[in-house]
């Protein structure tokens, strides 16, 4: 099944996202396709670098408000639209939130990520603001569009709060096909990728983040 789109304007999308919990008035619609991405991360075997480990404290992910909600989102150029009938699971902050903890268990380097209210002794707080996350069309509605995730990522000493590393990561997924099955693949594989740099370059802090966790 390929995507049906109904172009918008980036602001008009924006706006569309608050009547995506509604009940929808129109029986002859048909259900929504639903999915999800993130929810598997290979094993990662840490270089013995003999960092000590340390804890990281999530602190809130700032999500771009066009795609934060269960909408999937693409765009051509100046104009976006949500693919019909599909949907993720959950809005895709949640999904991606979800991810990034999975990320980081997956790994077995020196950062151990906490979640607010988790075990204290954290030395540094970690911020994603998660600036693209969208399936972008190359012009032509009929080709297989790339899906773009950018994340910056900021590590900060819970100490004195000073800015410990701050960078922006970024993966390219070209969909397979124009249909919606290989869409949400190149979202799961963007995701991935970029999780994966981040834990890597949050492991690569070890040095700077003042407090280790013990053990």
């Amino acid at each position: 099944m390929k995507p049906s789109r109904a172009l918008a304007t980036l602001a008009v999308a924006a706006m569309t996202l608050g009547l995506g919990a509604c009940v929808t008035v129109f029986p002859k619609r048909p259900p929504s396709q639903f999915y999800t991405f993130g929810t598997e991360f290979p094993a990662q075997q840490a270089a013995n670098t003999g960092a000590p480990h340390f804890n990281v404290l999530r602190t809130l992910t700032i999500f771009t408000r066009p795609a934060a909600g269960d909408r999937i989102l693409t765009t051509n150029g100046n104009e976006a639209a949500y693919i019909a009938a599909s949907q993720w699971v959950s809005p895709a902050s949640v999904l991606f939130d979800e991810a990034e903890s999975r990320a980081f268990d997956a790994d077995n380097g020196p950062a151990r990520l906490i979640r607010p209210g988790g075990m204290s002794g954290a030395g540094a707080g970690l911020r994603l603001e998660v600036q693209t996350f969208e399936a972008r069309y190359p012009g032509d509605l009929k080709a297989a569009p790339t899906v773009i995730v950018r994340v910056r990522a900021t590590i900060t000493s819970m100490a004195d709060r000073h800015v410990i590393s701050d960078r922006t990561f970024e993966s390219k997924q070209q969909a397979g096909d124009n249909r919606v099955g290989q869409i949400v693949h190149s979202f799961d594989a963007a995701t991935v990728d970029v999780l994966s740099q981040v834990v890597a370059w949050t492991d690569s802090q070890a040095a700077a983040v003042a407090t280790p966790a013990a053990g």
